[in-house]
This record gives C-alpha cells, sequence and structure tokens, in this order.
C-alpha cells in the first residue's frame, strides 16, 4: 500500500482558513433555482472526497456504487491484518535480535572465562592450605566456573528463543506481504474504477438530471406549513439593531457567519486523517493539532455573535416572562459582571499575544519590537517581502508539536474576540438604555 506523505504547509492552512469561508459564504448566497438538479462540480467533489466509498454514485442515486464498498473493506481489513502481522514480526524480530546479541555476548564470556581458568587454578595450587589467598582464589577459580555454566545456559536458552521466533518471523513476514499486495491491488483497483467514471461523470449527471420527476405544485397544507416555519424562524439578521449599534452587530453577524465555515474544514481535514490512517497506514502530525487550534479560535470569534443572537445557554424561568423594558433593565443590572468578564478576557488575551511574539525564538522584525530592542517607526519601515518568504524567520511562539505551527497568531485571535465581545456589549448596553428610556 503506498504511503501517503504528506504534511500540511502553514501557509495552506492560514489560507484555507480566511479563502474557504469566503467562497463558501458567496456560494451561499446565491439564488436558490426553482428545479434543483444535480451538479457536476459537486459530483465531482464527492468523487474526490468520498470515491473510494462509491459516493458519488449514490449522490446520482445509481446502484453501482455498491460495487465500491466490499473493495474498500477489503482495504481496512487487508490493512488491519497486516497491522497484526506486522507487531507480530517486529516482537518476533525482536526477539531474534536479542537472542542473537546474548548468544554473541555470552560466548565472548565463555571465552575469556574459559582462557582465566588455567591461570586461577595455578594461584590455587601455589596458595598455602588454610590461608586467606587459598579462600581467595577459590572463590575466584567458583565465580569463573559459574560465569561459564550461567553463560551457557544463557546461550542455550537464546538458541531455544532462536528456534521458536525464526519461524514466526518467516511466518509473519509471508502474511504481512499477502496483506499488503491485497490492499495494494484493491487500492489500485479502486483508483482506476473512480478514474473510469471521472471520464464518465458528466454523462451520468446528464442522465440523473433527466430521470428528476417534474416538480409538483405545493399542495395546501405544504404551502401553510412553509408560511408558519417562516413565521416561527427569526432570521440572524433580525437581531441587528437601527442605528450605530447596528454596525456593530453586522461585524458580529458577519464575523459568526464566517467562522461557522470552519466546521466544514474540519469534516474534511477529519476525513483525510481517517482515510490516510486506516487506508494509508500514514497517520498525520497535524491533523488534530490544527483543528484544535481552530475551534478555539471559532469560539472566540463566535462569541459576539451568539451574544447577538440571544444564543448563550441562560436560566430564563424568571427572564423569558418579563415584557421588554424589564428585559432591559435586567440587562442593565447584570452587564457589570458581562463588562468586568470580557474586560478580564481582553486585557489577558493582550498579554498573551503580546508575549507570543516576543519570545526569544522569534527573529522577526516585529518580535525585536515587541523585545524593545528597536522603535515601532523602524519595525514599520522595516517590513518587506522577506519577511513572509523566508522559512527562517519565525515571527513568535510555534508549536512543540512536530508540526510547529505557529501559534501567535491564535493568541491574537483571541484578542479579537476579546475586543468584539466587548463592541457586542456596548450594542446591547446601548440597546437597553434605549429601551429604558423609550420603553421600547
Amino acid at each position: 500500500m503506498p504511503n501517503l506523505d504528506f504534511t500540511l504547509p502553514h501557509w495552506a492552512y492560514w489560507a484555507g482558513l480566511i479563502v474557504f469561508p469566503i467562497i463558501a459564504m458567496a456560494l451561499a448566497k446565491r439564488p436558490k433555482p426553482d428545479h434543483p438538479t444535480y451538479s457536476l462540480a459537486l459530483g465531482y467533489m464527492i468523487l474526490v472526497t468520498g470515491g473510494m466509498l462509491g459516493l458519488h454514485r449514490f449522490f446520482l442515486k445509481n446502484l453501482w456504487g455498491l460495487i465500491f464498498i466490499p473493495v474498500f473493506l477489503a482495504i481496512l481489513i487487508a490493512n488491519g491484518e497486516g497491522a497484526g502481522a506486522r507487531s507480530e514480526l517486529s516482537n518476533a524480530a525482536n526477539t531474534v535480535r536479542m537472542a542473537e546479541s546474548t548468544v554473541t555476548r555470552e560466548t565472548d564470556r565463555i571465552a575469556s572465562s574459559e582462557a582465566s581458568l588455567p591461570g586461577l587454578r595455578a594461584d590455587l595450587s601455589a596458595a598455602e592450605e588454610g590461608s586467606f589467598a587459598k579462600r581467595g582464589a577459590e572463590k575466584k577459580l567458583k565465580r569463573a566456573e559459574d560465569r561459564i555454566t550461567k553463560s551457557r545456559d544463557s546461550i542455550e536458552t537464546a538458541r531455544r528463543d532462536l528456534i521458536t521466533a525464526q519461524p514466526l518471523a518467516e511466518d509473519a513476514s509471508a502474511r504481512l506481504a499477502y496483506w499488503k499486495k491485497l490492499s495494494t491491488g484493491a487500492f489500485y483497483l479502486l483508483m482506476a474504477a473512480m478514474l473510469i467514471d471521472a471520464l464518465l461523470l458528466p454523462g451520468m449527471v446528464r442522465r440523473a438530471n433527466a430521470n428528476l420527476p417534474a416538480v409538483e405544485p405545493l399542495s395546501e397544507t405544504e404551502r401553510k406549513l412553509q408560511e408558519l416555519e417562516a413565521e416561527t424562524t427569526k432570521e440572524d439578521s433580525a437581531h441587528v439593531s437601527q442605528g450605530w449599534t447596528g454596525y456593530i452587530d453586522r461585524l458580529s453577524l458577519f464575523c459568526g457567519e464566517f467562522v461557522s465555515y470552519w466546521a466544514v474544514i474540519a469534516v474534511f481535514v477529519y476525513y483525510f486523517e481517517v482515510i490516510s490512517r486506516y487506508v494509508f497506514n500514514s497517520p498525520t502530525n497535524w491533523a488534530h493539532e490544527s483543528m484544535y487550534l481552530m475551534f478555539g479560535m471559532q469560539y472566540l470569534i463566535a462569541g459576539s455573535y451568539a451574544m447577538l443572537t440571544e444564543s448563550h445557554v441562560r436560566v430564563d424561568i424568571f427572564y423569558a416572562p418579563l415584557p421588554r423594558k424589564k428585559k432591559a433593565w435586567v440587562d442593565l443590572l447584570t452587564s457589570v459582571f458581562f463588562f468586568i468578564f470580557a474586560g478580564t478576557l481582553l486585557a489577558t488575551s493582550y498579554i498573551f499575544a503580546f508575549d507570543s511574539i516576543s519570545v526569544p525564538s522569534g527573529n522577526s522584525i516585529l518580535s525585536d519590537w515587541a523585545r524593545g530592542e528597536i522603535g515601532f517607526s523602524e519595525m514599520l519601515s522595516g517590513f518587506d517581502l522577506t519577511l513572509w518568504s523566508d522559512p527562517n524567520i519565525r515571527w513568535g511562539e510555534i508549536s512543540f508539536n512536530e508540526w510547529g505551527v505557529p501559534l501567535w497568531p491564535m493568541k491574537w485571535v483571541m484578542v479579537i474576540g476579546g475586543l468584539l465581545l466587548i463592541l457586542q456589549g456596548i450594542s446591547k448596553l446601548a440597546q437597553d438604555l434605549r429601551a429604558v428610556v423609550k420603553g421600547a
């Protein structure tokens, strides 16, 4: 089975977090057709991401996709059996290696001890009977003879281990080669089928669209249900207030929608990790770290959005029945605690962020400025493209893991999240004051 040795570049990670939501938001705002049809672009995307399972054919309601499933399962089973055989081979090979080392080491010890026996026996014969020299010579001779005996026992045990482990190693090696050959063959079979389907996909999409049933008008009941759902469902944009606070609300709304599409990125990344780990036996060193860092940033940036749309969890047994003016009074009284929390978050985040670019490992002019080695104007004048293109330049704190992703941008996202939260709190405070004064 071929290895999938791919490490996500840092620039691709950051570019994906920025570019993907922009594209997704643009696509989401496209007008929906009255008569939905199968999309060729979506079909190719499903082919690339889930073609091994035949999902592109299931997408087009083509049951020939069932052929892909047993072949894919064969890859998983072969890889699982191969992993077991690889573990057995490793254990057996380790036993063989240790046994051979033991035989070599103990053989040398026996030779050394046997070479010393004549001298020890001569010392014993020359020593006076009953003297300390006699007893010392006897002990030395006894130790040498015991060493020879123990070494011979160790050699015998090691040879028995060799007799046992060598056939196991050969058997495990043969099974590993078999399962590897099977998984590789199944993989190339899937790749060939996917390549053929890539050529056939335009025709399959045309046939699937031709077989779509005609759109029937909604019944009176369905129409009323849609109208009722539209009335009861409050769009996020309905939370945007009027006046200057509306600008803050729109900013929070945009940021929340922007980072919401990061969840889609996680689906693709974890899918890649599963395929890489269980199909190609090549687990990544970046998928998990990149995603939990991304979700941390998403949590912070989406805080203001959750506050805008009133999505935070709260106990509102007494709050919910209150009229708008009394709710505003309650919000005003409790806003003190909110601003204490949000202000602390912003202040501590700024400290963390500033420390992350002033670490000794940072050798960019930004880090030099953060450490107080150069002035602000000198830092601004020193910016050029080499700061972004030179791989030897580190802007600040990086991860201790093998991937080595920079951590300082995440720390500054904490600052952005805290700032957005405070801005949204100011907007909410202004709206509550407006409700108290005007009674609405």
